[in-house]
């Protein structure tokens, strides 16, 4: 990696990552002190007529990149958003519920309810063996031979939507193990938890970096979870429930949060069905204009 910062819009023949190989002979901070000679060149001589520029290279660097309003108001940014905060509300109430939920279903019995909860302090550990099998799948997806005239980023949609169907499908079953009124049952529910959680933020930063042009990715990120963060605002009326009216049984409040959860598939499903249309798009394409611009790919959000 660089020793301080990638530069946005990159050099041409710029590389970065692992085993970036070429790369090692870029230094950020002359390429960014050549770019900036080349932009007061080029005020220098905006008098005169553009062939006495001797680079051309500032022109050439600019991307033409959707504006970061498009990227919010974009239904790839709205499923993303739905698909964060149920799975994420549906994690913070089970977390908030667990204390009473395990001594309701151990009746009150100090020493069991402390082995369960023990159980549930081991599982998140686990979180760090298991954040990195989301990535393993995304690129593995990925790493299919693309079609005829598939950009990159199709074959990164491409590889996404099979994680975030994984990733529906864990909170789902999480889900419906924490709202079944079984002790035993629980140790599942420790470990579906601590897996779907983990493919939940590494999903969702990975989903963002894939969908939207790079110079929004902070932004976006920042505000995906901020709203989400404030959409997780209604896991305190559910407290209030929980402790009021239904006198400290979540069970209607998790089957109700169970069948909320089936709207995240919508997500993936969005995405297939968008990948499948540019598939078809492309075969009705001749071969030789199959190559399509990733900036045009984008502009379609």
């Amino acid at each position: 990696m660089p020793r301080t910062h990638i530069p946005y819009p990159l050099p041409r023949c710029y590389a970065y990552g692992v085993n970036c190989g070429p790369a090692d002979s870029y230094n950020v901070e002359q390429v960014e002190r050549t770019r900036e000679a080349e932009t007061t060149f080029a005020q220098d001589f905006s008098g005169k007529d553009e062939t006495t520029r001797p680079d051309k290279t500032q022109a050439e660097n600019t991307e033409k990149v959707v504006a970061f309003r498009s990227c919010v108001l974009s239904w790839f940014f709205l499923w993303h958003l739905l698909w964060l905060s149920i799975m994420q509300l549906r994690h913070y109430l089970f977390i908030g519920t667990l204390n009473s939920r395990l001594s309701r279903l151990a009746r009150n019995d100090p020493i069991l309810v402390s082995q369960y909860t023990n159980a549930f302090a081991m599982t998140q550990l686990c979180g760090v063996v298991c954040a990195p099998w989301n990535g393993l799948i995304l690129d593995r997806h990925k790493g299919r031979p693309r079609a005829a005239g598939e950009t990159e980023q199709d074959a990164d949609l491409r590889s996404s939507y099979l994680s975030l169907f994984l990733t529906s499908l864990q909170c789902l079953l999480f889900s419906v193990c924490a709202s079944i009124p079984l002790l035993p049952l629980q140790y599942l529910t420790f470990i579906l938890q601590v897996l779907n959680r983990s493919f939940l933020y590494g999903g969702n930063a990975a989903f963002i970096s894939i969908a939207f042009p790079a110079c929004h990715f902070g932004k976006l990120y920042g505000l995906v979870m901020a709203l989400s963060a404030v959409i997780s605002l209604l896991q305190y009326p559910c407290f209030a429930l929980v402790k009021g009216a239904l006198r400290g049984d979540p069970f209607y409040v998790d089957i109700t949060l169970t069948l909320l959860s089936v709207l995240v598939f919508i997500h993936p499903v969005y995405i297939f069905i968008h990948c499948r249309r540019q598939a078809h798009s492309r075969e009705n394409i001749p071969q030789t204009e199959a190559h399509i611009d990733p900036s045009l790919a984008q502009a379609e959000l």
